[in-house]
């Protein structure tokens, strides 16, 4: 796919971060951009600095997603590629002992159903929707769209306390290649990209040490990873028009060990 101001995208999980970086890469090459993300003040600040469109939307309930893809095509038409970058993790044990107490708890389940909702159920949920729209479109250079999801490395080596956040990502691996494969005739691609560890706004929350550390368990380059690599290869995945049905870690060759 040649990106042009020809071309619209829509990118979840838009307004910070891999998100941000990627919806910056395709705005400069001229594509016109719709960022679906929760943070109001960031969505907004970021879409007027790209001349896009922000739209407040909640990947886990239906109606929020119709209403965001209602928004975005109507100020900049219907979208020919969707980059999923919308998502969230939490990390508790499956069961486990109070270290002073003794007693025995579980996994809360909400918080189970919370992960898989978000990552993978709202994933899906945009997927389906976009395909849809894309379906209406006439190919150009023998392709509708592409679509870019984003796992982790986690759904490989999941640590201990990531049972919810891995399943979440292993479902988004798992679907890749049967989405590509439902959505083949219709000219649409799918791929799936798993970063390792990066230097996204959450991770800069963690103490200096906790970072540094980190850093250094990357076999290389022993850094964290920087969203503008990740916007590369998701960029790379939308251009290369033989790029289908593939999962790519982005991860500096790193193993995650158990904790």
């Amino acid at each position: 796919m040649k990106l042009s101001s020809d071309i619209s995208a829509v990118i979840t999980g838009g307004a910070s971060g891999l998100g941000a970086a990627t919806a910056r890469k395709l705005a400069a090459e001229g594509v016109k951009v719709a960022l679906f993300d929760l943070n109001e003040e960031k969505g907004e600040a970021l879409a007027k600095e790209l001349g896009g469109v922000f739209c407040n939307v909640n990947v886990t309930d239906e109606a929020s997603v119709d209403a965001g893809f209602e928004k975005a095509r109507a100020a900049i038409g219907q979208e020919r590629i969707l980059v999923n970058c919308a998502g969230t993790g939490n990390a508790v044990k499956t069961a486990s002992r109070d270290k002073q107490s003794g007693e025995i708890k579980h996994f809360p389940l909400d918080k189970f159903d919370m992960i898989i909702q978000i990552n993978l159920v709202g994933t899906f949920r945009c997927i389906a929707k976009s395909a849809a729209g894309m379906m209406t479109l006439d190919p150009i250079d023998g392709e509708r769209g592409a679509i870019v999801n984003t796992a982790s490395v986690a759904a490989e080596d999941g640590q201990m306390g990531q049972a919810a956040y891995s399943a979440s990502k292993g479902g988004v691996v798992g679907m890749t290649l049967p989405i590509a494969r439902d959505l083949a005739r219709e000219l649409i691609r799918v791929n799936t990209i798993l970063p390792g560890i990066f230097n996204t706004p959450l991770m800069q929350g963690a103490p200096d040490n906790v970072k540094q550390a980190l850093a250094a368990s990357v076999p290389n380059p022993a850094r964290l990873g920087n969203a503008e690599e990740y916007a590369s290869l998701a960029e790379q995945m939308i251009t290369n028009g033989y790029f289908n049905g593939e999962d790519v870690r982005l991860d500096g060759a790193i193993r995650m060990a158990p904790r």
